[in-house]
């Protein structure tokens, strides 16, 4: 389909020159969401499209119902069932990227393993794992998941999770991994809360593999958790040693990722 856009920084198309069917008007919006990440505002999506603003607004929020744009406080982005066709392996790339010498030089650092997570569902799903001899004492892999309330790495992204959506991302219910585990949405809401008016660092000794404690911190952007970071040591260890470089290990992962997402899709100038 011949693009619309221009290399003015999205002028509009010329009047008159719109396509005349809905999926031509749908493929249009939808062209301009290049990455998982990025976010469009009504105004530009008229701008960028040429659409007329009312048009524009009847079927982003169209999309929005039917899941293949969420609305932000910012624009909009993909949604859940455009991420599912791929965006959110993409996603997930993006990220490893941007995370990848970031663990590496904190493994180094804290010569401890060091892990990578996104929230899915109920669960944590590792994206990588990164660590020298002892990587293989820790019983995760890259690939495998783990109940997000059991984990360090889970409740540092639930704590940005607003508060009366926790329940249904977990299933409204909570299965304990070990003795230690939060089993009440009482006690849970109560932990995430102090990790909400903390620094954000989240602690867990035991509480879903016996024998290893961990220390955890959210990547986050303005729309919430997008991952997160952990060093895992034994259920004795002195965690809050390492708390610092984690805390400065996932800054720069937040961003690396705001940069990445302030820059402009190749062979394209459309304002972000």
């Amino acid at each position: 389909m011949t693009s619309m856009l221009t290399s003015d920084a999205g002028s509009a198309a010329v009047p008159g020159a719109l396509p005349p069917s809905m999926i031509e008007r749908i493929t249009l919006i939808m062209d301009l969401f290049e990455r998982p990440h990025t976010r469009r505002t009504l105004e530009q999506v008229c701008r960028c499209t040429g659409l007329p603003r009312s048009t524009a607004y009847r079927i982003l929020e169209q999309l929005v119902r039917l899941r293949w744009l969420d609305r932000t406080d910012i624009g909009y982005r993909l949604g859940s069932r455009a991420l599912g066709l791929g965006g959110r392996e993409i996603g997930h790339s993006t990220l490893r990227v941007a995370a990848a010498p970031v663990l590496q030089e904190l493994a180094l650092r804290t010569e401890l393993v060091v892990h990578l997570a996104v929230l899915d569902g109920p669960d944590i799903y590792y994206l990588d794992k990164v660590g020298g001899r002892s990587v293989v004492d820790v019983p995760s892999r890259v690939g495998g998941r783990a109940p997000a309330h059991c984990t360090a790495l889970g409740k540092a992204m639930l704590a940005w999770v607003p508060p009366e959506r926790v329940e249904a991302q977990l299933g409204g219910m909570l299965l304990r991994c070990t003795p230690r585990s939060i089993g009440e949405f009482g006690v849970l809401h109560r932990e995430l809360s102090r990790i909400r008016t903390g620094h954000g660092l989240t602690f867990e000794r035991g509480e879903c593999f016996p024998g290893f404690g961990c220390v955890s911190m959210a990547v986050r952007n303005t729309d919430g958790p997008v991952g997160a970071l952990s060093v895992v040591g034994t259920a004795d260890a002195a965690l809050e040693r390492v708390a610092p470089l984690v805390m400065e290990a996932t800054r720069t992962v937040a961003d690396a990722l705001y940069a990445e997402s302030r820059r402009p899709a190749e062979g394209r100038s459309v304002a972000s």
